[in-house]
């Protein structure tokens, strides 16, 4: 059973390091509105936070790198995946409601 939880921990590292990789490369795409001594991250992303977009309308939300550890951030990611995966240029998609992104944002902080 010890080796299901290391595995299950390398796995879940592997996507945070995916994510992260995915979230800091977006900016080095764009043009307008990245700083432009680092190349990587929106004016508007404050360092140790990404990018996510959320709801039919995919409305913006920058969170905290730390919610990648909490386990039910990681379904909201497990689901990213399985929908979308991480292989696109929108950024990272969560696909949930807004009011219950807003609600479960709000209890992990």
């Amino acid at each position: 059973m010890a080796i299901r939880k290391s595995s299950s921990k390398l796995t879940q590292k592997a996507m945070i390091k995916q994510i992260l990789k995915r979230c800091s490369s977006f900016g080095k795409k764009q043009g307008n509105g990245y700083n432009s001594d680092e190349h990587e991250h929106p004016l508007d992303v404050p360092k140790g936070h990404f990018v996510v977009y959320v709801g039919e309308n995919r409305v913006r939300y920058v969170v905290p790198i730390s919610f990648l550890t909490r386990p039910e951030f990681q379904v909201l990611l497990q689901q990213a995946e399985e929908e979308f995966g991480f292989a696109h240029d929108m950024g990272l998609i969560i696909p949930c409601e807004e009011v219950v992104f807003r609600s479960l944002t709000s209890m992990l902080r």
